[in-house]
C-alpha cells in the first residue's frame, strides 16, 4: 500500500519532524541538503519519506550546491526546499540572491544555533535574523517566518511553501535549536484542509516575455521541458529574460522585485498579541523566546504592571506599520531575543523615538530566563519615569 502523503492525525513530533511533514503536506517533492546540526533530523525524515512518495532527496556536497539544486528543481516545476543552520546558511547567501533575481520559489528552513562561525552547534541561537534579510548582496526582498511551537513548525512551513509559490521568492523558516528538538503534540489536518498554492503559469508557448509581471508584480513562471522555450539569468534582465546592462532596466526590475513584497506588508504581517489592550510596556519576541516571555508577562501582571507581549510570526517583511501604531499609546518596548539586539534595532527604527526600547539579549546557548525578562520589564518602567 502506498504511504500517505499527508499524515492526518495527532502526533508527538519534534519540530524538525513537523517541519519536514509540513513541507511534504504543502507539496514539496524535491529536497537537496547537506547534514548540519541541529537541522539534520529534518533532512533524515525527508530522505526517508520522499522516495516513498515519488519525490527526490539528494544529499549534496555542500550547502552551496544544495540551494543551487533547489533553484534548478523549481524551474523544472518541482516545489523545492532545503534545510540548514548557521555556517550552512552563510554558504547559501549567494544563491539566496540568485533565487531573488531569477524569482525561483524555494524554501529554506534555517534551524538557528549559537554563532558566529562554528559556535555552539547543539545550542540555541537567534542570530540569523538579519542574515535572512540582508545576507545576499544588492537589494531584494525575502519572506521569513518564525515558529514558536512544534505545531507552528508544521503550519508555518506549509505557509512558507505557499508564499514562495505565490510570490516567486525564497522564503526562510527561522526555526531555532529549541523548537527543532523539543517534542509536542502536532495536529495534521486532512489533505483537503491544507492549502496548496502553485505558481502561475504563462498562457503562451513559447514564452517570449517570462519576466513580464501581472498587476500583482509577480510574473507567471514557465517550466523547463514544457515548450515554453524561455531564457533566464542572474544578470540584470529585461522582460524577455535576456541580459540588459541598462540602468533603467535595473531600476524597473529591482523595484518590482522589492515592491511585490513591500507593498503587501500588511497582508503578510502575522503576529500574536497577548495582554496588549491596556499595556504600557510591550515585550516583543519570536521563536522559542516568546514562550519564556509569556511566563514573564504573566508574572509582571500579577505584580501589578501593565505589560503585554507581541509575538512575531512573520519577521520579514518587518511590520513597521504595527509598531508605529502602537508607539502612539505604548510607553516602552522590551525586545527579548537570543542575539545582541537584531530585531531591537528594527523596533527602534519603527517607533522613531516615540517610545523607549529596552533590550533583553542573550548571546546564545540558552533562551533568557523569565526573571531576566522580568528584570528588563522593570527597567522599562524605570526608563518611562525618567
Amino acid at each position: 500500500m502506498r504511504e500517505p502523503e499527508v499524515l492526518t492525525g495527532v502526533h508527538f513530533w519534534s519540530g524538525n519532524d513537523a517541519a519536514a511533514e509540513g513541507l511534504i503536506a504543502a507539496g514539496v517533492r524535491f529536497f537537496a541538503g547537506y547534514p548540519i546540526t541541529p537541522s539534520s533530523e529534518l533532512q533524515e525524515r525527508m530522505a526517508e519519506r520522499l522516495p516513498k512518495l515519488g519525490g527526490i532527496f539528494i544529499q549534496m556536497e555542500d550547502e552551496i550546491a544544495s540551494l543551487a539544486a533547489c533553484i534548478g528543481a523549481s524551474f523544472a516545476g518541482w516545489k523545492a526546499a532545503t534545510a540548514t543552520s548557521g555556517p550552512g546558511f552563510s554558504l547559501m547567501q549567494e544563491h539566496m540572491g540568485l533565487a531573488i533575481m531569477l524569482e525561483a520559489p524555494v524554501v529554506v528552513v534555517d534551524v538557528q544555533r549559537a554563532g558566529p562561525s562554528t559556535g555552539m552547534p547543539t545550542y540555541v541561537g537567534q542570530g540569523d535574523v538579519m542574515q535572512a534579510r540582508w545576507g545576499h548582496h544588492g537589494d531584494g526582498e525575502v519572506i521569513a517566518l518564525a515558529p514558536s511551537s512544534v505545531q507552528e513548525c508544521f503550519d508555518l512551513t506549509v505557509k512558507a511553501v505557499n508564499l514562495a509559490e505565490r510570490f516567486r521568492c525564497p522564503v526562510v523558516v527561522l526555526m531555532d535549536e529549541c523548537t527543532s528538538h523539543m517534542y509536542e503534540k502536532c495536529v495534521v489536518p486532512p489533505p483537503d484542509k491544507i492549502p496548496r498554492v502553485y505558481r502561475k503559469l504563462p498562457r503562451e508557448k513559447p514564452c517570449r516575455y517570462p519576466y513580464r509581471a501581472d498587476g500583482d508584480l509577480v510574473p507567471p513562471m514557465p517550466i523547463v521541458g514544457f515548450g515554453y522555450l524561455f531564457h533566464t539569468t542572474g544578470l540584470t534582465h529585461d522582460e524577455r529574460g535576456y541580459p540588459a546592462m541598462d540602468p533603467e532596466v535595473q531600476e524597473r526590475l529591482v523595484r518590482r522585485l522589492c515592491d511585490k513584497i513591500r507593498k503587501r506588508v500588511r497582508e503578510l504581517a502575522d503576529y500574536e498579541s497577548f495582554m496588549v489592550d491596556d499595556a504600557e510596556v510591550i515585550v516583543v519576541s519570536y521563536g522559542i523566546t516568546a514562550r519564556v516571555v509569556r511566563a514573564a508577562v504573566r508574572e509582571a501582571r500579577r505584580a501589578g504592571m501593565k505589560v503585554g507581549m507581541l509575538r512575531l510570526r512573520t519577521i520579514w517583511p518587518f511590520p513597521e506599520f504595527l509598531f508605529k501604531e502602537l508607539a502612539g499609546r505604548v510607553k516602552a518596548f522590551v525586545v527579548a531575543e537570543i542575539n545582541y539586539g537584531q530585531i531591537a534595532l528594527e523596533v527602534e527604527r519603527a517607533v522613531q523615538g516615540k517610545a523607549k526600547v529596552v533590550g533583553c539579549f542573550r548571546m546564545g546557548g540558552r533562551p533568557p530566563y523569565p526573571d531576566e525578562v522580568l528584570d528588563a520589564i522593570k527597567e522599562a518602567f524605570r526608563e518611562i519615569k525618567r
